[in-house]
């Protein structure tokens, strides 16, 4: 049996159940996607559905005009495919400083798609491209055969815009099965390397993220007879010195309706965070109802964020 992941923080550091304070807003513009990855929490494809409005990208929006420090993290499914992401793009240029686009890279090769790198460039957003393996064969049986082909393609055509050297880009690293990530310096040196030498390929940080026992992959771990190691694994490996990082103490996510959750793994197991009388607090509602002391939604799949060197959106958390 595996000790909760509630009680093992609390023991830590009881502060570390609490939110702390608001840097980074990802919204999550909806589960349509190109792909289908194995990995996926999301369970996004070319079949979903859920997929965020102007109306809540207006709330976004205002939000951000009145607290324009904040890290706007664009995500998905694949955020492209939304049909209002021009859009959205256009009305956060002046109110997010820094702005960061999560993309599967594939989705730029693909045929009516080919405008995304320039856009991208023109408007200066940060890309940050899953990659889960710098090796072909790895990486087509996590995401579907001939996604690295794609996805080198386009980080040829990102680098020659600039990205890279006078643009971020920064490429996310997932464990191919359950495992914990290894060193995140390490596979970062490795992947320089390796799509250097090979492709010439060129890219500035390498985000290392582990599984989270959820959605798609949750699936395949039940489906193996393996859910429950895999999660003893994870809570073997919980590092203390991670625990005061995670990002959901610094971290909201917003879905395609506007609803606040304390990260996107919660988002997708539907975990909104509530106001004192248990309703969903609302993007609209956010600043009157506000974060900083609130409690954070915690369940056992938040190990995943505090194995080894620890998880987020952005990497490791120590190392």
């Amino acid at each position: 049996m595996v000790h909760s992941f509630k009680e093992r923080l609390q023991a830590v550091n009881p502060e570390y159940e609490t939110f702390e304070r608001l840097q980074t807003l990802q919204v999550n513009l909806g589960n349509l996607c190109n792909l289908h990855c194995r990995h996926c929490h999301v369970d996004a494809s070319a079949h979903g559905t859920e997929v965020m409005g102007i109306e809540v990208m207006a709330q976004i929006t205002g939000f951000l005009t009145r607290h324009p420090d904040l890290i706007l993290d664009i995500t998905g499914g694949c955020p492209e495919m939304n049909p209002n992401f021009r859009h959205f793009i256009a009305q956060t240029e002046w109110v997010a400083p820094r702005r960061l686009l999560r993309s599967n890279l594939a989705i730029m090769a693909e045929e009516g798609w080919e405008w995304l790198p320039e856009f991208c460039r023109d408007h200066k957003l940060t890309i940050i491209g899953s990659l889960p393996c710098y090796l072909e064969e790895n990486v087509d049986r996590q995401r579907g055969n001939g996604v690295y082909r794609k996805s080198i393609q386009v980080l040829k055509t990102l680098n020659a815009l600039g990205y890279g050297t006078e643009l971020e880009l920064n490429l996310v690293y997932n464990p191919g099965g359950d495992f914990v990530p290894g060193s995140q310096r390490g596979l970062e040196a490795a992947y320089k390397t390796e799509l250097s030498a090979q492709h010439g390929i060129t890219f500035n940080h390498l985000f290392t993220i582990t599984n989270a026992p959820i959605g798609r992959f949750r699936e395949h771990l039940e489906a193996a007879g393996s859910y429950a190691d895999y999660l003893r694994l994870l809570a073997g490996r919980f590092n203390p010195e991670a625990a005061g990082n995670i990002m959901c103490r610094s971290l909201i996510s917003v879905d395609w309706q506007g609803k606040i959750y304390n990260c996107d793994f919660n988002q997708a197991l539907k975990m909104p965070v509530t106001a004192e009388d248990g309703a969903e607090i609302n993007i609209a509602e956010l600043d009157r109802l506000g974060m900083n002391g609130k409690k954070i939604h915690l369940s056992q799949h938040c190990y995943c964020c505090t194995a080894g060197e620890g998880s987020s959106c952005t990497g490791a958390l120590i190392g």
